[in-house]
């Protein structure tokens, strides 16, 4: 069990409507401690939206965007 301190942050209006359509039952917290744990995504992506220039990361981000509704559908059965 993890310690509960409550923080208050400040998220946009998407952010939010997206973590609490992927929280289902589940706490904001222990949603975000998965995102998180997907280091390795995180990373790679850091790494690659780092060397492109704007226009490559915004074509970029659409093609994760895109993999995502993909992969999200995939377990909305």
């Amino acid at each position: 069990m993890y310690a509960c301190m409550p923080k208050t942050i400040t998220i946009s209006d998407d952010v939010y409507e997206e973590l609490k359509r992927l929280k289902g039952s589940s706490s904001f917290s222990d949603v975000i401690r998965s995102l998180l744990g997907r280091k390795s995504n995180v990373e790679i992506l850091m790494i690659a939206f780092g060397t492109r220039s704007d226009v490559e990361a915004d074509e970029l981000k659409k093609e994760v965007e895109e993999v995502g509704k993909w992969m999200r559908s995939l377990t909305q059965a």
